[in-house]
């Protein structure tokens, strides 16, 4: 058996997120079928990360495993000829059998688009959030600033979070405009159920002026949901990047047991989308 490694970009808009549910289509279930119809037999995708619905995906990592003769390399090409032209895969490669898209990543990024004009726009319907009202950048990099380090963001968490710690460090916010386009880029170790959309739902707010820029300040301090504004559409998140350390590729069974991580036993992050 040989373990293999896919880098899947999807637009999310037709599907019900990336994990397979029985009350939906899931880009994880046509992602399998396509494999299973390639491979000759059934297959289970593991995903880095479990977007919810209507989220975009350009650096979504997924591995499994399987007995096929098809060269490694060649899964790319293989799966795009069977794939919607909303799911592509970006890259195929074999990793070590113990590698584990999941556990062993050191970090992910985000970005989320917001539309800020009059007018929406027809060409970003599924990627940008409309949102109509003028807001105050100086506001919104103000508190943005304030983000970045290792802290509680136990406000910055959705209902139905079940993290066992809500402790994480963002390492770097970026806001960029072009015009009526604001394009926010979060990194860090890792994100709560919405921390994202929450962030940058709180963000136009605060560019409203119905938060003040010590908005995120304050949620640290208070660890209160309500200290912080709406949750942001999800049609305007991308999960950007999915970063492992070199280990993860070289030694990643030293790597796991370190982590004390069984690789078959649930997460404990069983919602990590953002």
């Amino acid at each position: 058996m040989k373990r293999i490694l896919l880098t899947v970009e999807y637009d999310g808009t037709a599907y019900a997120g990336w994990q397979r549910q029985i009350n939906g289509l899931a880009v994880q279930q046509v992602l399998e079928e396509a494999l299973a119809s390639a491979c000759g037999h059934p297959v289970t995708v593991t995903g880095a990360s479990r977007t919810d619905a209507g989220v975009h995906a350009l650096d979504q990592k997924a591995h499994f495993d399987t007995g096929s003769s098809i060269p490694p390399d060649k899964y790319a090409f293989v799966l795009n000829t069977m794939l919607p032209p909303d799911i592509r895969i970006r890259e195929s490669r074999q990793v070590p059998s113990a590698f584990h898209a999941r556990f062993l990543t050191s970090g992910k990024t985000y970005t989320y688009r917001i539309w800020n004009a009059r007018h929406a726009s027809a060409l970003k319907r599924n990627t940008h959030w409309h949102v109509p009202v003028p807001l105050e950048e100086n506001l919104v990099r103000a508190a943005l600033d304030t983000l970045p380090g290792r802290h509680d963001f136990a406000a910055f968490q959705a209902a139905g979070g079940t993290a066992k710690t809500t402790v994480r460090t963002i390492h770097s916010v970026r806001l960029e405009t072009h015009g009526e386009e604001w394009v926010l880029t979060v990194s860090g170790d890792a994100f709560l159920y919405n921390m994202v959309r929450i962030i940058a739902g709180t963000a136009v707010e605060i560019g409203q002026k119905r938060f003040g820029p010590d908005a995120f300040v304050n949620a640290f301090e208070t660890l209160d949901r309500l200290a912080l504004g709406m949750t942001a559409p999800a049609h305007g998140l991308e999960l950007t990047e999915v970063r492992y350390p070199e280990q993860a590729f070289t030694d990643p069974a030293s790597l796991l047991s370190r982590l004390r991580i069984i690789p078959d036993s649930p997460s404990p992050d069983l919602r990590v989308s953002s």
